[in-house]
């Protein structure tokens, strides 16, 4: 009875295109940014963000660019670890070698130099698609994988090949307490989904679920294959390279270039695909899945009391990870947000299934 629509008229344009159009959806989403920005801090160990909430958050950004460019422009790519690196290095460089620039203008620089790469390995989406796309941007991982290992330039000739992220700092506040690092990635995280929630919603996002669902069709009806392919690429690596600076410097503060590794690239496919492909609710409930669950697996056994070796419980994590990949796209292919969304449509109609 909470979840109804009675009485909610739309009697402007502006109204009708809410983001959130339902009121209670408003109130709730409202309710929990409010809590994560007051609450959280207060009651979250040092521990909970700074290994699961801060790690939580910055992965559902990478999500959120990489969603962008599989799930709604339909174009498949393994290189996001790659972009990731981009802008870890891009934003360690730019904080090196232009000392005193503001961090958040680093960040953003670290994103325009992914998206830049970005448009390069988009190219060839033009002329293939599918796993030949997908073998395209996993040239990428490799490729910027061995420049980031062997080109000492880029480490600034760091003799151990591994950098350390310069004090964070912005508008003369030092970012250094787990509370002021959570704050920042936070304030970032719903900056980029208001972004992201609007932008798939106007005319790009528009043209970019055109291209996925037929492109010869998108074309017919006036849309560019070139400028809405390479858009796509260009956005979701400007995000992944945000992510990837956010991820060295707040989270991981020093790193080499496996910190960027083919894994990584995986485990960013794997959170859209749980998640819900075409769902900016599903970058963040796919990382959540995805950060839980191995904290949930690797506690499991001891909770039961079964003793097991770390190695078996390692395996036992790959195994039950991978059966419910499987599972979630034989038995729900849009994933949790799509779990979601059928839940909000019974409660719209409970306690009458008419």
């Amino acid at each position: 009875m909470l979840y109804r629509e009675a009485g909610q008229f739309k009697t402007n344009y502006q109204s009708d295109q809410q983001v959130f159009p339902i009121t209670q959806d408003r109130w709730s989403v409202l309710a929990i940014v409010v809590a994560a920005f007051t609450l959280v801090p207060y009651f979250a160990s040092d521990y909970l963000i700074i290994s699961i909430l801060n790690p939580f958050l910055i992965l559902a950004i990478a999500a959120i660019g990489l969603n962008f460019l599989v799930g709604y422009c339909g174009q498949i790519s393994l290189g996001s670890g790659a972009f990731m690196a981009i802008g870890a290095y891009a934003a360690y460089n730019f904080a090196t070698r232009v000392p005193g620039l503001n961090l958040l203008i680093i960040f953003i620089l670290a994103g325009g130099t992914s998206a830049l790469v970005g448009i390069l390995f988009g190219i060839p989406s033009l002329r293939i698609k599918g796993f030949y796309l997908a073998v395209a941007t996993l040239a990428a991982q490799f490729l910027f994988e061995w420049m980031f290992l062997r080109v000492k330039w880029f480490t600034n000739y760091s003799p151990s090949g591994s950098v350390v992220a310069p004090p964070l700092e912005i508008f003369g506040l030092s970012i250094t307490t787990p509370g002021a690092k959570y704050y920042l990635v936070l304030s970032i995280a719903v900056v980029v989904a208001l972004i992201a929630k609007n932008l798939t919603r106007g005319h790009i996002g528009r043209s970019w679920m055109a291209i996925r669902d037929m492109d010869i069709a998108a074309e017919i009806i006036g849309i560019r294959p070139l400028q809405a392919k390479l858009s796509a690429f260009a956005v979701s690596s400007f995000f992944i390279g945000i992510a990837g600076a956010l991820w060295a410097f707040v989270f991981l503060g020093s790193w080499e270039p496996l910190a960027f590794d083919i894994n990584r690239s995986f485990q960013l496919l794997f959170m859209i695909i749980i998640g819900g492909l075409g769902s900016i609710l599903g970058c963040f409930l796919g990382a959540a899945f995805i950060m839980i669950l191995p904290i949930f697996l690797n506690q499991a056994p001891a909770l039961f009391g079964i003793r097991l070796s770390t190695e078996t419980v390692s395996h036992l994590e790959f195994i039950i990870f991978g059966v419910l990949i499987v599972f979630f796209l034989i038995a729900e292919p849009h994933g949790l947000a799509r779990l979601w969304s059928i839940g909000k449509e019974k409660l719209r109609i409970w306690p009458f299934p008419h």
